[in-house]
């Protein structure tokens, strides 16, 4: 007979039980968003929508312009708001258990520690729209480069 011995978080062994989606307000996040939710919901898993921050530069912390940190904020509770809007339509019909997180840092490195904290089987985001992300690469590439989660891009 062999023993069972509880080593702690194992990623991915019963299907996921957490799935991140990045989402940043752009519609390609959006539909990230949509496609974690129907995998989320036929997998009984959370979904982790996670919206990342940027860092306020040094001079709007020391009093230069802080439109930017206002803006950011503005930008995660509009979010909150059309994905609870966006529930609220579907309940009754589609039933997932969600939760909204905001992380703080650039996009790659916001979503890798997001996935870490919260022990993302997977990672859901949306295809870059920017042309410069062909040379620097973007953030989808980066976490597939990583190796740490199945990684899923939505057009």
């Amino acid at each position: 007979m062999t023993e069972h011995v509880n080593t702690g978080f194992e990623r991915g062994t019963d299907g996921p039980k957490v799935i991140l989606a990045g989402v940043d307000g752009s519609p390609s996040s959006l539909r990230a968003a949509a496609y974690a939710a129907g995998l989320a919901r036929r997998q009984n898993a959370l979904l982790a929508l996670v919206y990342v921050q940027p860092v306020v530069p040094a001079g709007a912390a020391l009093g230069a312009p802080a439109p930017v940190a206002d803006t950011t904020g503005e930008i995660a509770e509009g979010l909150v708001a059309e994905i609870r809007a966006a529930a609220e339509r579907l309940k009754g019909i589609y039933e997932v258990r969600w939760e909204f997180h905001t992380f703080r840092g650039d996009p790659y490195a916001g979503l890798v520690s997001a996935a870490q904290e919260l022990m993302a089987d997977a990672v859901v985001v949306g295809a870059s729209e920017q042309a410069g992300h062909r040379i620097v690469g973007s953030v989808a590439i980066r976490l597939v480069k990583a190796g740490r989660w199945p990684v899923t891009v939505v057009p």
